[in-house]
């Protein structure tokens, strides 16, 4: 079953969390397994869980807004991680764009976006 790992900036936790809902039913249906940093257990070694999860899952969703382009660990360590699986095809980076902001000429620009067309979620 592919493997799913939500890249995201702890601002825009509420929107991974409907997104996750969102994809419940693959979840039941054993078409996908999800994971994302708030899933790491007490003891375990943050950013071990997170690279080995950046390293391996099958599909990696960048949830894009000001605050995951701000964040240096989320833009320089799992965005830039996730594009080079991406262009040795070891993963597929979808970016989900959730609010406003200037993404295009980031180095995930040149991906289809989604929402349709790159429209942020929130509008």
């Amino acid at each position: 079953m592919p493997k799913l790992f939500f890249s995201y900036s702890h601002a825009d936790e509420a929107f991974r969390d409907q997104l996750d809902k969102q994809l419940t039913m693959l979840k039941r249906q054993g078409v996908i397994e999800t994971w994302h940093d708030r899933r790491i257990n007490a003891g375990d070694e943050i950013d071990s869980s997170i690279s080995a999860h950046v390293d391996n899952d099958d599909i990696i969703l960048l949830l894009v807004s000001p605050d995951f382009l701000a964040s240096s660990y989320c833009y320089d360590r799992e965005m830039a991680r996730a594009m080079e699986r991406h262009e040795k095809k070891d993963a597929t980076v979808i970016p989900v764009i959730l609010r406003h902001c200037e993404w295009q000429h980031a180095p995930f620009g040149k991906l289809l976006a989604t929402p349709t067309d790159g429209r942020p979620i929130n509008s």
